[in-house]
């Protein structure tokens, strides 16, 4: 083992109480969650009771939960804040992550003993921007997306003595650090406010000509499809143009450059994500994490990335790792999601001789499933014999994730049911959807 560097914290997004579960099942070590109201993810699905629930199976298996305060406030947004603060002494999480310097104030004063974590929409990416935050008394913070290896490098020999956090996988946004204005601007609907349109994913055209004046400099408008006539001049920088398809951010090939380094949490975007997107992630990054921990000079990542290709994606990049993203960055052909394989359905317990699922895609008599196990990196392959649905007993020949939560009953060849207990993740090969 390597032990002249320090192991990171593997944080996965929860959106969701069965994603928080789903992620510890798969090895993270820790989770970061919000309340839809003072996040910036809106459409995630915590009550109260679910967060405090949360907090408490995490800490019954040794492990952590922040909580997401990261929202920049309006005035109207200050009374909800105070109130939450107010709550996080009682829900008791192991840190908060936050952007807005009034809300770290407001932290530092009514609940001094949860450790403030500064958020990546705090943009820092120098030491500089480091030492202010911990001179206020940040216990961590998250480096922005655009900072490069080199610069992560020298950060950490200049700031030893406060955590640091990089994201290591998950969307990028075509902005600086997640502050994009195009989906407000083009919708109403803010990215900042956690109600993202997805604006630069949709199909634009692109003209070239002089408006307004036939003195006017040639310029560049792009017109989308369902506002035609309707013109969006655009400029180009010698960074590129910020109206773009990112690829994903995927940091696996490059662990065995940044695991010496010495951060202290790697970081998977996603809150908003399947719990298949965090199973694979979290026992993908387990995996290669812990196996360069042990063999650092036979290290090769391949294997993971096999399993990462299993995920919709947009592609994969290492965004901002070399500097300057490049045109590589970018997907310029397609706007969707690529990958083969699809999200078939979560264990939920046994039966005698069947397993319980909540299906979410089509499965058949005859399917061959890709069971996940926890404790085994190479699937579990499960060919499905018989279909009954969970609440009539009726035979099917095929079932569809129609219904929300629906459960079936499925006989296979399963011969060791510890192997996947509870919420386990079963995937399909489906290249045709």
């Amino acid at each position: 083992m390597n032990k002249t560097v320090r192991k990171p914290e593997l944080l996965l997004p929860a959106g969701t109480l069965e994603r928080l579960k789903t992620a510890f099942l798969y090895g993270a070590d820790a989770v970061y969650a919000g309340m839809p109201a003072v996040s910036l993810r809106n459409k995630t699905s915590f009550t109260m009771e679910e967060m405090k629930e949360g907090i408490a199976y995490a800490h019954k298996l040794g492990k952590k939960v922040y909580l997401t305060v990261n929202l920049f406030t309006h005035n109207q947004d200050i009374p909800k804040v105070e109130g939450f603060v107010q709550a996080l002494n009682d829900l008791n999480p192991d840190g908060v992550i936050v952007a807005d310097p009034g809300v770290f104030n407001l932290l530092k004063q009514k609940c001094p003993q949860i450790p403030r974590h500064i958020s990546t929409q705090a943009n820092v990416c120098s030491s500089l921007t480091i030492n202010f935050w911990k001179e206020q008394g940040a216990a961590l913070c998250v480096l922005g997306r655009e900072v490069s290896l080199s610069e992560i490098k020298e950060i950490r020999k200049l700031c030893p003595d406060i955590r640091l956090e990089m994201f290591i996988h998950g969307a990028l946004c075509i902005s600086y650090s997640g502050r994009c204005l195009l989906s407000n601007f083009m919708t109403g609907r803010s990215a900042n406010k956690g109600n993202c349109a997805h604006t630069c994913r949709w199909r634009y055209k692109l003209y070239e000509g002089k408006l307004n004046s036939p003195n006017a400099e040639s310029s560049y408008y792009l017109e989308e499809e369902t506002r035609p006539d309707q013109l969006f001049r655009i400029d180009e920088d010698t960074h590129g143009t910020y109206i773009m398809n990112s690829r994903d951010l995927c940091l696996l090939p490059r662990l065995n450059e940044i695991l010496p380094v010495g951060l202290d949490s790697f970081k998977i975007e996603g809150r908003n994500k399947s719990e298949y997107y965090a199973a694979v992630t979290a026992r993908t990054y387990r995996a290669a994490i812990d196996d360069w921990f042990q063999n650092p000079d036979s290290w090769k990542p391949d294997s993971y990335m096999r399993e990462l290709m299993t995920l919709q994606s947009r592609g994969y990049t290492v965004g901002f790792l070399d500097g300057n993203a490049g045109p590589e960055a970018q997907n310029y052909d397609h706007p969707g999601s690529h990958g083969d394989w699809r999200f078939a359905g979560v264990v939920k317990g046994y039966k005698t001789n069947r397993m319980i699922v909540e299906v979410k895609h089509k499965i058949s008599i005859g399917t061959v499933l890709e069971a996940l196990s926890p404790f085994e990196f190479d699937p579990i392959l499960l060919t499905v014999s018989e279909i009954r649905e969970a609440e009539t007993q009726k035979n099917l020949e095929t079932v569809s994730a129609g219904k929300n939560n629906q459960l079936i009953e499925i006989k296979t060849n399963l011969k060791n049911k510890k192997a996947l207990p509870p919420l386990s993740v079963l995937r399909v090969f489906d290249p045709e959807k």
